[in-house]
Order: structure tokens, then sequence, then C-alpha cells
């Protein structure tokens, strides 16, 4: 090929192992696309402001702890950013940044709360204007994420923004049930959600395979239904302080009628069913559920209830509600005879009868229940807010029979679905956009979901971030703030910045892929990991068989829900095949193309010697495969030399064939060849 970059194959290998490890947005992007979420608007000034010498960070107007810890945040953050270790107090020549706040917030941060911030910066000062202490947090989350390094120093451009968020929920859901997740992870992911701007933690905290908060009351809901995996009601409450110091709101969720199995361990008698029950070790819906007929499962809930309201101070309880699939109901006589009393005509009215009886026991406590879709039914009480996992239908139905509703479906990050997929739904889209103005009001927002089935510590943080930073621009940024180009890029930017939150990274977790080959040089293996995904949706069920105990130690686990090199080449060959395409971006195709193809002969000893790693030889091969295919097509369009017909649908057979997962793994450059294929055809 004319324009082929002759570079031997081990010299490229290095190369771009180095460039897949240590490539990312250069932190000197304009200064109003580098942040994320985006702010509602922006005005560039003129100059920078110099922070080399040190800030002179003062308060002003309503001061609190809260605020002198935000100010000591903000300063140890912006020392990892910079390397700058020590901000000494005021001296002639620096900078002021002033935070002023006008009043307090309220004593348990409450849904609405005024959440907006001015930010002034010039070369010689700073002013920072918030309402109460929550827009600072905000403000000085945007400001860190502004820091680049200039030829004069860390600086931060002139510009003056005003910002407020466009809805009022905007959460992340961890699942704590199914695997238990300590709580420095917890925390770690806290700290991210304040550098995102997200407002809501849900912590799910009860299901089939665990019951994770103590009880009192109830002691053996924990001695029994959790295997000892467990936080106690003093670790709950140090976690919402810790949250409330970054301005997010904790709400709990214990998940009932359903999805309730580790309650019936110590407690058989809230059962529908005859048992005996145990903690289920698979994934999946199940039998269980709690009897809604009895008298006493009420009483027990009232008295729980009770104490759970006091452990978590915010005004919303979720009750879960999700996916009851009857069986125990049907097969009770007993409830059978009830509904036919009352007057209840399938097992979704006695669902909804026990939803109302609950939802009074949370009124009871002068809180707000929160349900997953299955609450809804036409005399669902009005205050009952409603989470959907279907989609803006759903949050429709709820909006025009009054009830207010948060929108999760399209961000269940557990799926590992591209960030573009979800920065691309909106609550206020679909069905949801017929609504009238006063309806759509109803539509509070939304939540990232992370189920955690396939999820550990050391994965989960990897997995939700940096994807659920593109769901907090959709919900804090403008509606018409959706060109996904510029959020990959500034996605990006967050990721490299995560380490300084926490020590959370995105990309493949390295230590794993370490661990996986020993001693051995993980080089090789590192090129495969670059380039695959795991399956989609909920495809890896069917794949291999889970349950709570299976080891989540394989690639699978250790490789992000998208990779970036793929998506680039994808991208890349989609340039090429529409004609677009630079000398550069040629000569990049053909280098990835050839490390792929390549890889394959390093690969191959390496994967035998360990047994987390031998089922990946196939797949090594299918890269191989799929490389070789590519690097012809290329060669083809650069000497504008088609594929006939015949040679071509032999092609898309073998790509249709390599696109199927392997090894738990999908080969995620497929579609970039294919479109290859194509040009090359035409």
């Amino acid at each position: 090929m004319g324009w082929s970059a002759k570079v031997s194959p081990c010299t490229v290998l290095l190369c771009v192992i180095s460039s897949l490890l240590l490539s990312g947005v250069p932190i000197g992007a304009q200064a109003q696309l580098s942040t994320l979420p985006l702010p509602e608007h922006v005005t560039l000034g003129s100059g920078d402001l110099v922070i080399d010498q040190g800030l002179k960070v003062s308060l002003e107007g309503f001061t609190d702890p809260r605020l002198d810890k935000a100010k000591e945040r903000f300063l140890k953050r912006l020392s990892e950013e910079t390397g700058i270790l020590h901000w000494p107090e005021a001296t002639a020549g620096q900078p002021d940044f002033v935070i002023r706040t006008g009043h307090a917030s309220a004593p348990v941060e409450a849904l609405g709360e005024d959440e907006s911030y001015h930010l002034e910066v010039t070369p010689g000062r700073v002013l920072l204007q918030a309402p109460n202490p929550l827009g600072v947090m905000h403000g000085l989350q945007t400001f860190l994420q502004m820091v680049e390094v200039t030829d004069h120093g860390f600086v931060v451009p002139s510009m003056t923004i005003d910002d407020k968020p466009r809805f009022p929920w905007r959460g992340l859901m961890i699942d704590t049930g199914r695997h238990f997740i300590p709580l420095d992870v917890l925390r770690q992911n806290i700290d991210l959600m304040e550098a995102a701007k997200l407002n809501v933690f849900h912590w799910h905290l009860s299901e089939d395979q665990g019951f994770r908060m103590e009880s009192k009351v109830y002691p053996l809901l924990q001695e029994k239904g959790s295997d000892g995996l467990y936080y106690t009601q003093e670790q709950a409450h140090e976690l919402i302080a810790y949250a409330r110091d970054r301005g997010i709101r904790v709400v709990p969720e214990f998940d009932m009628p359903g999805h309730a199995a580790s309650w019936f361990v110590g407690y058989p008698e809230l059962a529908s069913g005859n048992g005996p029950y145990s903690i289920i070790r698979k994934w999946g819906i199940f039998d269980p559920a709690m009897d809604p007929t009895r008298e006493s499962t009420y009483q027990f809930l009232d008295r729980f209830i009770g104490e759970m309201t006091g452990i978590f101070p915010d005004a919303y309880f979720h009750i879960g509600g999700d996916e009851v699939n009857g069986k125990e109901w049907d097969a009770n006589p007993r409830i059978q005879a009830f509904m036919r009393e009352h007057h209840l005509k399938n097992n979704a009215a006695l669902q909804a009868y026990f939803t109302s009886r609950v939802e009074k026991l949370v009124t009871k406590y002068h809180k707000i229940t929160v349900g997953w879709d299955e609450v809804l039914q036409p005399d669902t009480p009005r205050d009952v807010v409603i989470q959907s996992w279907r989609g803006q239908e759903s949050l429709a139905v709820a909006a025009r029979q009054g009830n207010r509703g948060i929108l999760s479906w399209g961000y269940y990050l557990d799926l590992n679905q591209p960030a573009s997929q979800h920065y691309g739904v909106d609550p206020l889209a679909g069905a949801a956009a017929e609504l009238t103005p006063e309806e759509q009001k109803l539509i509070l927002g939304g939540e990232s979901a992370m189920w955690s089935e396939f999820m550990t510590p050391e994965i989960i943080t990897g997995r939700i971030w940096p994807r659920a930073a593109a769901v907090a621009e959709r919900l804090w940024s403008p509606k018409d703030v959706t060109d996904t180009a510029s959020m990959y890029r500034r996605l990006a930017i967050f990721s490299e910045r995560m380490p300084w939150y926490g020590g959370a990274t995105a990309g493949i977790n390295r230590a794993m892929i370490q661990r996986m080959v020993g001693n051995a040089d993980p080089s090789s293996l590192l090129v495969l990991a670059s380039v695959v995904e795991p399956p989609k949706e909920y495809t890896r069920e069917s794949l291999a068989t889970y349950g709570s105990y299976s080891p989540l130690n394989k690639l699978v686990d250790a490789v992000p829900a998208e990779s970036d090199t793929a998506r680039e080449f994808n991208e890349l060959a989609a340039r090429i095949a529409a004609g677009k395409a630079s000398r550069e971006d040629f000569e990049q195709a053909e280098r990835w193309l050839q490390i792929w193809r390549d890889n394959n002969a390093v690969l191959q000893p390496l994967l035998t010697g360990s047994s987390v790693t031998k089922d990946l030889a196939p797949m090594s091969v299918n890269l191989k495969e799929t490389a070789t295919i590519g690097l012809e097509a290329l060669s083809r369009i650069g000497q504008h030399h088609s594929f006939s017909t015949s040679e071509e649908e032999k092609q898309v057979a073998a790509l249709d064939r390599l696109k199927a997962p392997e090894a738990v793994l999908i080969d995620a450059v497929v579609p970039g060849v294919a479109l290859l294929v194509q040009k090359a055809r035409n």
C-alpha cells in the first residue's frame, strides 16, 4: 500500500501497548468543554489565573463545619491535580479565592433545594457565590475540573459560569445485596458522585442473596441472612454523614415483597410458602415472597420500618416491589381465599394491596415511599414515587396519574452498554415528551443502576465510572447538550482525574491482568484486553453458569464495559468507509490491525500457563482473523481493487461468526472491520 507505515511488528507492539495504557485527552482542552457535566452558561474572559504560588481561600457569609470540610477537600484535590503540596496562608501577591455562601441548607438535605452557583475566574481573583453549601460544593468541583497545565504554570482560564441542575434527583444505585460491597468502596463512589454532581446515593440493602443492614429489633435478619457480611447501624450513620458532607442524600432500599428470601431465613413466618428457607446462591427471579394477607406481616414491617427510618434521615424510603412472580401466592390456599374475599382479581392487585399497606407504614414514620414500576396501579397513592426500569412510557403513565417518577431504564450500568447509549436516554423523551408541562414537572430525574451479580469490590468502581458521569451530564446539563464526541472527549479527562478521588481508576484493571499471568509479562494479554468487551444486556447469564460463589477473576471481569480503543478504531473505520479519512487515519488503522494480527503468536504460549486464561485461546485467534480480514480490506481500499461479490460474502460470513461471544467476551473491533469490508466491495 502506497501510504503504508513500514514499522516492525515488535516495535509497533510496544508502542501501541504504551499508547493504550497511557493515552488520554490532554488537559489543555478549552475550559468550557473540559468540565463534565457541562455548566448551563459559560462566558469566556481573557487571561488565566495562575495558581502555582498558592491561593488564599476564604469563606464569607454563612459558614458551618461542612463548608470548612469542603474547603479542605478542595485544597487536597487541588494538590493532587498539581503536585503542589502546600497552600500557604495569605501573602502578598497571592490571588484571592472568595467563597460566599448565602445561608444554610436544610438540616436534612431535601429534594429540590437550590443547587445553583456563580463562579467568576479572573487573572487575580476567584469569586464563588451560592445560596447554600450545596452550590458551593458544585462550584468547587467545576473549578477543579478546569485546572490545566501550561508553559507558565498550572492555570484556570478566565471565565464566568452560572450553573444549576436540570433535574433535582440525580442518583446512583449500588446493589450491595447480591455481592457485599465494603464501605471504603462505597465512599470511593460517593467521592466520584460529588465530582460528577450526582446527589442521591440509592443504597440497595436487601436481596435474596443477602440482608445487609443490622437490625437490633430483628437481629436474625443479619445474623442468618447475611453470611456475616452486613453494615452496622453505626457504619450506616457514618456513611450517611460522609455523603452529606459531599451534598449527597442517602436513600435506603429494602426490597419487598419479592427478592426477600434472605429475610425468611431468620423469620420464615413472613413468607407465603412453607419453607424451609435459605440464602439463595443463584441469580434470577425466585418464588419466595412475603405474605400480604397476614396482619403479623404488617406488624413486623411496622417495627422494622420504624427502626430503619430512625437510621436513615432522608425523606424518601424505597420499598422495592419489583419482580414478584406470585408462585407462592398461587400455591397457598389461604392466600387465594383472601384474594376472593377481598375481590383481588390477580397477583398485581394483591401486590397493590400490599403496597398500600406498606405505604401507610412509611407515611406513619413521616417518610415518602419509592418503589419500582410494579408498585404502580390505578389506586396507588399519589405520594408514592415510581422508579422506572421499564422506560419513559411507565414514567408517563405515572405522571398522568399524579405520581412523581425517576428514570433508571437506559441507565443500567451493569448491562455493559456504551456511554453513548446511556447519554442518548432522556427522562423527558419518548412518551414523557408528550406530557403536559405540569405533568413533566412530576419527573424528578434519574438514577444510574449497578446491580451486582457480576460485581465484586475490585471490579465495581471501574464498571460504574466513568459511564455514570455521562448519565450525570444528561441529568444536570441543559437538554440541548447532546454532542456525543464532546462527551467522550471530556469523559476521557474525567477518567484521567479519577485516581485523585480515592484512588479509583478507569479502564483495564491492570492488577487483575497481572494476577492472571503470574510473574509473566502481561503486555500481549493487555493488547487483547484493549479491544474486547463483556457481553451486553443479559447475554452473560446464558454463556456460563454463575452464582454467589462464582469467582469473577477472568478477563471479562478485568476489562471495562466499553473499549475506548475499539470505539476509536470503529470511528476511524467509519471515516474510511465514508471517504472522509486522512492519511493518518489509514496509517493508524493499519498499525492497529497489524498489532492485533501479530499479537496472537506472542499471546498463545502465555495463555496455556494459567487456569484463568487458557479459555482465551480461541478469542486470541479470532482477533487475529478479524485483523487479517481488516488488513486485506484496507489493502483493497488503498489499491482501489474491490472485493468480488463472492469474496465479500466470504468475509461477511467470517465476521458474523467472529462477532459471537467467545470466552464470555466480544471482539469489539468487528464492526469497524465490517465497515472496511463493505467499503472494499463498493
